[in-house]
């Protein structure tokens, strides 16, 4: 029988062995994992970053760059600010963006619940096809719609009014949603229903105090989606709406802050940034439901 001793130098080998492998995988995870991460990140928040030094930056330090860093401000100033909250009517354009985002959500998360419920649930002849027809209609693209769509708000006497985009916007909103909800609607299970039938609940009923309160993550999903989207709706929005007083956000920041060829970049980039603020606002309150709707629903 061998007697094998480890002698000083097979001790050293040993002991770093382990070191080198720890080291070996330490670098791999910074090169797979953090490195795209921080490349991701730096390029995902350099045009808010952006945004937010323009917004702050006076004439002077925006106009020449030869002799300020572009990337940095020297003498911070409110003023575009002020401009803008004060001498604009950007407080009248954010409340008429949030009123006419808050109600085409609100249209759409209705007119979306019910029909997936009727898809997924009721069962009818040709209900597969009739869900796959209604997600074809998000394909069709706003550009084209919105021709039609003017001439039904013009007879109609909605032109010039929020109260015509909010009954626009359903019309790309209420598809995607539904195809949305139909995917989590699968994922309830259809024994719950049952039970309920047996014991003599009606369908409403069904959806009101069964289905509804285990979807509420697939509803905020929609929700975001179709707030984001309505908020930031750009060719209606344009096509709909004259007056400056009733425009929104993303139209009225570039359609009454560019005078000629003068552009106020401080002023712009200030409405852009205060614009994005309450969508962010709404996605870090629900993103815990957001991600569980991706991630799975109710489990058997």
């Amino acid at each position: 029988m061998t007697d094998v001793t480890a002698s000083p130098g097979n001790s050293n080998v040993a002991s770093a062995t382990p070191d080198t492998m720890s080291w070996d995988s330490r670098s791999r995870r910074v090169v797979m994992i953090y490195l795209p991460l921080a490349c991701f990140i730096v390029i995902l928040l350099f045009p808010f970053y952006w945004m937010a030094i323009t917004s702050f930056k006076p004439n002077a330090e925006l106009l020449n760059y030869k002799e300020h860093n572009p990337f940095w401000i020297t003498s911070p100033t409110l003023a575009h600010i002020k401009h803008l909250l004060f001498e604009t009517s950007y407080p009248h354009w954010l409340m008429t963006t949030m009123l006419v985002a808050t109600g085409a959500t609100f249209l759409s998360l209705l007119a979306s619940t019910l029909a997936a419920y009727a898809i997924e649930r009721l069962r009818f002849r040709g209900s597969p096809y009739v869900g796959l027809g209604i997600y074809l209609a998000y394909l069709v693209p706003p550009s084209i719609l919105f021709i039609p769509l003017a001439t039904v708000i013009v007879q109609f006497g909605l032109f010039d009014s929020p109260l015509a985009l909010i009954l626009v916007y359903p019309t790309f909103l209420v598809p995607f949603c539904t195809w949305l909800l139909i995917g989590y609607f699968k994922s309830i299970p259809y024994e719950l229903e049952e039970c309920a039938l047996v014991d003599g609940a009606t369908r409403l009923q069904i959806l009101w105090r069964i289905t509804l309160p285990l979807a509420v993550p697939g509803l905020i999903s929609a929700g975001i989606f179709s707030f984001t989207l309505s908020w930031n709706e750009f060719i209606y929005a344009l096509a709909f709406i004259q007056s400056g007083a009733n425009k929104t956000v993303p139209v009225a920041i570039l359609t009454e802050l560019v005078t000629g060829d003068v552009y106020q970049w401080g002023a712009l980039m200030a409405g852009s940034l205060l614009g994005s603020l309450p969508v962010a606002l709404f996605y870090s309150l629900f993103v815990d439901y957001y991600v569980s709707s991706l991630t799975g629903a109710v489990k058997e």
